[in-house]
């Protein structure tokens, strides 16, 4: 079946609240094992508690994708587990908004270090492993602020457009090597963090909705088709792409 995913493994980031958490576990429900990365074990052990009622095994590895020697430790640990690594689902990202006249370096580097050093860090250390096996799937969580600008966001654009574009070199270097890469670039979804500034700023949360031709935000679990479809065997012929999950925000022209 196209969009069948039993017996895969993949490893996916940021997975202890939010999109990643979504992800997984739409991931668990095709079929796929799981094994979930954060730099929070307590969250991480509640959704694999949810993944195994799925039928599937979850392994849990604590992990900061700014660290090389903790993204080699989920690669060693998911591979003596498994022995393969079909999916990667770089998802682990950060913000700080201010003003780019007042936006401070460290900041900056800690952004940039976690959304675009990370994944690549992370593609590289499984892309490694996938040119050993001579398959796998490589996707890349973007944003639509990796092509449109999001005022007081600089460093988060900044690394977002660095993703897109590293999803496509990627892609293109190991085409001959059985490995996909892609990406998925939504607008606001609202993920806890979301919901809480959506909460406090009311104001804003308006202006985002009126600014998405759908009206509305989006919601975590609103991006597991986007993902399992790039996982699976149904786009297997698409490779190089980012996908835009975004309510129509990147259509609109004003």
């Amino acid at each position: 079946m196209l969009f069948d995913l039993t017996g895969k493994v993949s490893i996916v980031t940021g997975a202890s609240k939010g999109i990643g958490k979504a992800i997984a576990v739409g991931l668990a429900e095709a079929g796929s094992h799981v094994v979930l990365c954060s730099r929070t074990k307590v969250e991480l052990d509640e959704v694999a508690k949810e993944i195994e009622q799925k039928g599937v095994e979850a392994l849990v590895i604590p992990c900061d994708v700014s660290n090389p020697k903790d993204i080699q430790n989920v690669v060693d640990e998911a591979v003596k587990k498994f022995h393969q690594i079909d999916v990667l689902i770089n998802n682990a990202g950060i913000t700080a908004k201010r003003p780019a006249e007042e936006y401070d370096l460290n900041d900056w580097n800690k952004v940039i270090g976690v959304n675009l050093t990370g994944v690549f860090l992370f593609a590289q250390a499984v892309g490694r492993q996938m040119i050993k096996q001579k398959k796998g799937t490589i996707i890349n969580v973007s944003s639509v602020g990796g092509e449109t600008a999001l005022t007081g966001s600089i460093a988060y654009c900044a690394s977002k457009g660095g993703v897109n574009m590293l999803t496509k070199v990627l892609a293109v270097e190991w085409a001959p090597h059985g490995i996909r890469v892609n990406g998925i670039a939504p607008a606001y979804i609202e993920t806890p963090l979301v919901k809480a500034i959506k909460d406090q700023r009311t104001e804003f949360a308006q202006k985002v909705e009126a600014r998405t031709p759908l009206n509305r935000l989006g919601m975590p679990d609103e991006l597991i088709g986007s993902a399992i479809f790039l996982a699976s065997d149904a786009s297997s012929y698409i490779t190089g792409e980012t996908l835009k999950a975004d309510g129509g925000w990147t259509a609109l022209g004003l």
